[in-house]
């Protein structure tokens, strides 16, 4: 979210040429799931869930992470600044991204990176896994433990599990203005907010040099694998798309207020989680 405050100063358009095209969506239920306590300043800016499936949700503005139980309530609260993607480690550890604040691009800005912590804990201790980026925002891991970090400031970062930087890959996945991330299969797919078509790119994990355009959208933030192993984005601009990433084919599963990121619920064939810019947590059926 906070990249979109250089949105109308900046932005870089990655090479590829666009593929979506207009295609029917299944017809959605959507039902809330947890409710803002003040609007906008509980800023959903991302979700995810922990190896005994409880749902954590990134608070940006109250620089916290909170877990909810099944009827809405928040069992925990975890301190992190400005808090970003979450997601779960091979290690069955949460990995936070900190420090996603659009701030951090004026000189002498916060530093930004990922924490890690045990969500079993009785009292969560973040611990810092990964530092020194520009805007970290969002974050998945591939089938070998690696994890990659959409950091706005730079491009597509790849953290070995011993928390080295492979410089020599992440060189190669440099592209100003990424936003969310996620991992499917042998590529990476993160959304470019800065751009004026917001575009989703596939980065080969093989060949980071060879990224290309699946589709564009407008101001797509997060995104996830989801039901069908299909892309689902989160747009600050209220729309939830589902896009096939073999052909670019997107369409509209809802719009409504300004959407942070999604995530799809573990064990479940049809439902997604979402997060809003007003603060809920919706929860998303797919219908036949």
């Amino acid at each position: 979210m906070g990249a979109a405050l250089l949105a109308v100063a900046l932005g870089a358009v990655a090479p590829g040429t666009a593929r979506s095209q207009p295609v029917s969506c299944p017809a959605v239920t959507v039902t809330t799931a947890g409710t803002a306590v003040i609007p906008f300043v509980d800023w959903a800016e991302n979700l995810g869930y922990d190896a005994h499936g409880q749902l954590w949700v990134a608070r940006l503005y109250r620089n916290e992470v909170q877990r909810y139980d099944s009827a809405g309530r928040v069992t925990a609260t975890v301190p992190v600044a400005s808090p970003g993607a979450i997601r779960l480690g091979p290690d069955r550890l949460l990995y936070v991204v900190y420090g996603d604040n659009s701030l951090n691009f004026v000189p002498g800005g916060h530093d930004s990176g990922v924490v890690r912590f045990d969500p079993a804990a009785d009292r969560p201790v973040p611990e810092v896994f990964v530092s020194g980026l520009t805007m970290a925002n969002g974050a998945d891991f591939d089938a070998a433990g690696n994890l990659y970090i959409a950091d706005t400031g730079s491009g597509v970062v790849r953290v070995r599990p011993d928390c080295s930087l492979d410089t020599a890959w992440s060189d190669q996945a440099q592209t100003f203005g990424v936003n969310g991330l996620t991992v499917q299969g042998d590529s990476v797919y993160t959304t470019v907010y800065l751009t004026p078509q917001g575009r989703l790119l596939r980065i080969p994990i093989a060949d980071p040099s060879r990224r290309s355009t699946v589709a564009d959208t407008v101001l797509a933030d997060d995104l996830a694998v989801g039901p069908g192993e299909f892309l689902y984005t989160a747009t600050t601009s209220g729309a939830l798309l589902r896009t096939d990433p073999a052909t670019g084919a997107t369409c509209t599963l809802l719009t409504r207020d300004p959407l942070a990121a999604v995530a799809a619920v573990p064990g479940s064939p049809r439902d997604l989680m979402v997060a809003t810019g007003r603060g809920d947590i919706l929860t998303v059926r797919l219908g036949d």
